[in-house]
């Protein structure tokens, strides 16, 4: 936009200092932000007929007065009027609160408009609003606004048009003609004053979609830039090796590589061996072998003569992966160690001084890896499971433990393709989107609270034939607010159920992590034979025993923590159980099982848990590393979304996009939003 439109709001005729203060607590300071303070709905006083209202919803119609106004008043100011209307074929009551004036206005048979919210059931509408006569032809769509403090939705309409009235023509257009005309957008000036002042739904239609296009699209192009900038200035390691070694490798794993499997290793070797560090994200369902391509790409690692670290975030996850490791690269000639906090004194010592010297080829540890005393050889891959544990800072520190080694980060948190490319756009990402052959599906059911006792049965039985079985609660203790089973409570409850038979253990995020590591390991030695737990097992831990998992409350988790929880059973050659024991009361809650039941693929669930939770609440506010858009939608407008990635990608990669005049306005976003610190990309 121009720089006339920096100019501070006072420059619209009507909003003096008073004005200007309120709207400054909204962040509005300029006529820019002013005319960027979009409606977050329209009020539609088009007429319906009442056959297609639902109850409680908001709905204007028109009729004639059948009846005199009642009036009825309970203190002194307050009353109720209330009138008979015959709209075409109905004859509903109207009730209006507080505007006892309308009584000497109304007269039968005269026509009035009336906006309200419509019950269903009583046949009535109680009325926000109420105008006498017909409404006119020509109706607008009426925006409304978020407002604060002493400003209207009134005012805001007046200001914002009293601002394209006198600065509309100051709205320059980001977009070159030939990109407009590719989709038939409309210009941004003529996008901005419809999206404010509609006169039908489709103008309203086709400026949202001109708006959302450009958020898009300057949002991937400053994230394609981004990459490019990292990529030509970020010099790697080009990674030589035989592939005949390497597919020989492939070759002697117990069981053949899937498709996927087979794609993703081809896309990590071929980064590996550009001269440009990798920065890849890989996804995997729980249980999709991401582990096997770990190994192959660490094994890679070691044949061009460099070092291989994978970090993980607790230490029975490292124990677990060093034994994997060792198991899938026996054949090789690799050295591989184990380096977690539990490892103290002439051991840790020993490790750190091969480390250094280069005779350990593959590390395997927690946040330990990133301590200061630890030195590597050559380091030439970074590989972190769970990335979102870590902190960005965490993930950093490692990498820079050497000279710009290769990085892949794990996730078996299934993140849906449109939140991927938009929280994930700098990095690669490759999917492992099919699961090995005779795998068993998990089979979930969903019970309510009454069956609990049959469920408590169901796990004695697999119990007694040798089985363990894990049981999830939402919370620790009791909580007044939320009337929800606490695991120690369950604890308690099942240690009479069984009466000693069984050891049951107690796990929450209150115990240390020695405590929790301890629990863990009596469970995976089969020491406890069913284990009471909060959320805190839901990341990697690998109990092949574990036939059962039991969630308490099921209602009260996402689909993608549900399917996490899932997907600690079913990594061992038995029949595996998920009982969902919940009494939803919302439909968002009911339909949230009913998926749980009739799908075991991660990724259909993470796209039905974004469609039901929203981007926001997906990734938890924690470590969101979502934008905030002013209109675009990522799940509603995800091919909008697709469309702008690829066309950012063709343009940030062109000689046009450097060089043409047409696109000055878009390299000027990308040097004031800091991409671009003066290189000149082509």
């Amino acid at each position: 936009m121009d720089n006339v439109l920096q100019q501070p709001v006072t420059q619209i005729k009507g909003i003096g200092e008073e004005t200007s203060e309120a709207l400054q607590e909204m962040g509005i300071k300029t006529i820019e932000d002013l005319l960027m303070h979009f409606p977050y709905r329209y009020e539609d006083y088009e007429l319906r007929d009442l056959a297609d209202v639902k109850h409680d919803e908001k709905v204007t119609v028109e009729g004639k007065v059948h009846s005199e106004p009642s009036l009825t008043y309970y203190t002194r100011k307050k009353s109720r009027l209330t009138f008979r209307l015959l709209v075409g074929r109905y004859l509903i009551t109207v009730v209006c609160f507080n505007r006892p004036y309308l009584k000497g206005k109304l007269s039968i048979n005269e026509t009035v408009t009336v906006t309200g919210k419509w019950n269903q059931h009583r046949q009535t509408i109680t009325a926000s609003e109420l105008k006498l006569g017909a409404l006119p032809e020509k109706r607008d769509l009426e925006p409304v606004y978020s407002i604060r403090g002493a400003l209207t939705v009134k005012g805001m309409r007046r200001f914002i048009k009293l601002a394209l009235e006198q600065f509309g023509e100051a709205i320059l257009d980001p977009l070159p003609e030939t990109v407009r005309n590719a989709y038939r957008l409309v210009s941004k000036k003529e996008a901005i004053r419809a999206i404010h002042f509609p006169r039908s739904h489709e103008e309203l239609k086709q400026a949202r979609r001109r708006l959302v296009y450009e958020e898009f699209l300057l949002f991937q192009l400053k994230i394609h830039a981004l990459r490019k900038v990292q990529r030509e200035h970020s010099k790697g390691i080009a990674h030589t090796f035989s592939m005949e070694q390497l597919q020989e490798f492939i070759q002697q794993l117990p069981f053949p590589l899937t498709g996927a499997q087979k794609r993703v290793v081809q896309e990590i070797i071929k980064d590996m061996q550009s001269p440009y560090r990798m920065n890849r994200l890989l996804q995997g369902d729980v249980g999709s072998g991401k582990t096997v391509v770990a190994a192959i790409a660490l094994y890679a690692t070691v044949l061009s003569g460099y070092q291989g670290a994978l970090m993980v975030p607790t230490e029975i996850l490292a124990e677990q992966h060093a034994q994997s490791l060792q198991a899938l690269l026996a054949p090789a000639d690799v050295s591989i160690a184990l380096l977690t906090s539990s490892i103290k004194g002439k051991k840790r010592k020993e490790v750190l001084e091969k480390l250094a010297s280069g005779d350990i080829d593959i590390i395997i540890g927690t946040h330990a890896l990133i301590q200061d005393e630890v030195n590597f050889h050559q380091l030439g891959l970074v590989i972190t499971d769970e990335q979102h544990r870590f902190g960005v800072e965490q993930r950093r520190i490692l990498r820079e433990k050497g000279e710009s080694p290769d990085v892949l980060f794990m996730t078996a948190t299934p993140i849906p393709r449109t939140l991927a490319i938009t929280a994930f756009g700098e990095m690669d990402v490759s999917i492992i989107d099919e699961m090995p052959a005779g795998r068993k599906k998990v089979q979930t059911y969903w019970v309510k609270h009454h069956m609990l006792e049959r469920v408590l049965d169901f796990i004695e039985k697999e119990v007694q034939k040798g089985r363990q079985a894990y049981v999830i609660c939402p919370l620790i203790e009791e909580s007044e607010k939320l009337d929800v089973q606490n695991a120690i409570d369950v604890h308690s409850m099942l240690t009479h159920y069984y009466r000693g038979k069984y050891q049951i253990g107690l796990m929450h995020g209150r115990l240390s992590s020695e405590e929790k590591d301890e629990v863990m390991k009596a469970f995976s030695q089969n020491h406890v034979q069913i284990l009471v737990s909060t959320t805190v097992v839901e990341v990697g831990v690998n109990v092949p025993n574990a036939t059962v998992m039991v969630i308490y409350d099921a209602e009260r988790f996402g689909l993608a923590q549900l399917h996490q929880l899932r997907g600690r059973v079913g990594r061992g050659d038995e029949q595996s159980y998920c009982i969902l024991v919940a009494d939803p009361k919302s439909e968002a809650g009911k339909e949230r099982m009913r998926i749980m039941t009739e799908t075991t693929d991660g990724f259909v669930l993470s796209e039905k848990d974004l469609e039901l939770r929203g981007p926001g609440d997906f990734f938890g506010t924690k470590q969101s590393g979502m934008p905030e858009f002013k209109l675009g939608d990522v799940v509603h407008d995800y091919r909008i979304l697709e469309v702008a990635r690829s066309d950012a990608a063709k343009l940030i990669y062109s000689h046009a996009f450097w060089n043409d005049s047409s696109y000055e306005a878009l390299r000027l976003y990308l040097q004031e939003s800091g991409v671009l610190h003066g290189e000149k990309l082509d």
